[in-house]
Order: structure tokens, then sequence, then C-alpha cells
């Protein structure tokens, strides 16, 4: 069995690399990982390039946030596919009503009116998000 490490790229280095469009997944044994992943030896992983586009596989709207979004509400959370990797985040730049499974968005950061906070947002292909 190998020895369980914690990635030394943390999620803020991941959060920078992905504002900076730069973002990337962790390819380990067949497995594809976002930090801060936990895995097996370091020298099993292997940085890949995050694919531009993602699609949405499933979303719900947040009506009654957690307090760092309060302001923010009423938002969509999604899950989106991203090649091999699925990442959570806020869909921004569209009405929540108007997300649906199959839209296809790209991945960036934002931060969230009431605290400041970053998170991982997703803005439909084409479009720019002012939050």
């Amino acid at each position: 069995m190998s020895v369980e490490i914690a990635r030394e790229a943390g999620y803020d280095a991941w959060l920078d690399a992905l504002e900076a469009s730069e973002g990337y997944y962790l390819h380990c044994d067949g497995q594809a990982l976002v930090p801060p992943a936990m895995t097996g030896e370091a020298a099993d992983l292997e940085r890949e390039p995050l694919p531009e586009t993602g699609t949405v596989e499933s979303k719900t709207v947040i009506r009654v946030p957690h307090p760092d979004f309060g302001a923010d509400a009423p938002y969509v959370i999604a899950l989106v596919e991203f090649g091999p990797v699925t990442l959570t985040g806020r869909v921004t730049g569209s009405d929540p009503k108007a997300v649906e499974t199959g839209l296809e968005v790209e991945a960036t950061v934002l931060e969230a009116e009431t605290s400041g906070k970053r998170f991982v947002a997703f803005c439909p292909v084409g479009e720019v998000s002012d939050q």
C-alpha cells in the first residue's frame, strides 16, 4: 500500500492557476484529481492542462446561501465535466432559470460579494460574467 500524502500544490495555488487561465488537474494511476488531492506517491502525479470548456452535468439553484455568499443569492451551483475531471462551482453570467444540463461553460475564479472569498465560477461560453 502506498503512503498517503497531501499534494503540496494546495487549493489556493490551484485557484491562482485557474484564474490565470492555466487550470490543471493531476493524473495518477488512471484517476484525475484536483488539488488539494490525497493520493499515492508524489512521483506518480502528472500535471495535465484542464480542458478550456466543460459541460454542465447537474445543477441546483441556491436560494438560502451560506453566509459567505448571502448577497449573491439566488445563484446556480453546478457539477461540470471537464474531460476527465468534474468540478463544482457557481454558474455566473446567466439567469438561474436559463442554466440547463448540457450548457457549455468556461471555468474561472471570482470573489463573493459578501465575503470577498474566491470561488470556482463557470461562465457560459461566449458570455462575459460580472457575477
